[in-house]
């Protein structure tokens, strides 16, 4: 299960990420902007709207305070490749005051991922970070701040219309509850993540769920789950062994359990 906001792990600023042989899936709150370059092999995301596929060349920025689903795909004998630079707040807000950068209107536009266009200053940056695999070990610290500022600037060269992204620091704003968690329903968070995502206190987003739902948020998320990998059962052909996966189950036995509870009969006998 993901963690909850304050249990968020760091991670490092430059990250190289290599998966062997076989395709990865899962799930990830994202916590800060993320510049991301797919390298070798497939990445295929989903935020509960819409999906992306990068392939070798391609260019994303992940934004924060999303969730996110992915596949990692390598290429055939070979391994998946991406390198992501996060672009934290601190980094973002030091950045705002030395140079005078701020939003002039929130940013809503409901994607997690930003396809950019690749472009020579795109690809001069990605070079220049590959001889620095190692980058964020301790001592490298001035000369990470110069790579990731760099990244700042060539985002607003590139894509001057991120500019209301990356210096937006505002924390979520209160949601439309009934449309956002069912949209969601299927990421495996814990209600706090939820009720943060909304712009609640957990106490604020179990009193108003119910009065929407007229059920515990537990509860309407087991039922809506269910509901969900039967119809991927039955009228898309999936195996139970995926599809408790996509509808935010994290055990195939509990799954198989409270679906013969729900339905009277295994999900391999659908």
């Amino acid at each position: 299960m993901l963690p909850a906001p304050s249990e968020t792990s760091a991670r490092p600023a430059i990250l190289y990420s290599c998966y062997y042989t076989q395709s990865r899936s899962g799930e990830q709150f994202v916590a800060e902007h993320a510049l991301s370059f797919q390298l070798a092999g497939t990445l295929t995301t989903y935020d509960g709207n819409t999906e992306h596929v990068f392939r070798p060349g391609d260019l994303r920025l992940v934004k924060r305070n999303h969730l996110v689903k992915f596949t990692k795909q390598p290429p055939e004998n070979g391994e998946f490749k991406s390198l992501s630079v996060t672009l934290d707040q601190e980094t973002l807000r030091r950045f705002s005051l030395e140079h005078g950068y701020h939003t002039e209107k929130p940013h809503d536009s409901g994607l997690a991922v930003l396809e950019l266009p690749m472009n020579p200053l795109y690809q001069s940056y990605l070079a220049s970070l590959q001889p620095y695999e190692h980058l964020s070990e301790p001592g490298n610290e001035s000369l990470l701040a110069l790579k990731l500022q760099e990244a700042i600037l060539l985002l607003l060269k590139s894509n001057p219309e991120l500019k209301e992204v990356l210096f937006d620091f505002s924390e979520p704003g209160k949601l439309d509850l009934e449309a956002f968690m069912t949209r969601n329903f299927h990421f495996n968070v814990q209600l706090r993540r939820f009720a943060y995502l909304t712009g609640r206190s957990l106490a604020t987003f179990k009193r108003d769920f119910e009065k929407i739902f007229h059920l515990s948020p537990s509860r309407w998320l087991l039922q809506r789950r269910l509901q969900e990998a039967y119809y991927l059962i039955k009228e898309k052909g999936k195996a139970p062994s995926e599809a408790y996966l996509e509808v935010g189950f994290e055990d195939l036995s509990h799954f198989s359990f409270a679906f013969k509870k729900m339905y009277g009969v295994a999900p391999s006998r659908i």
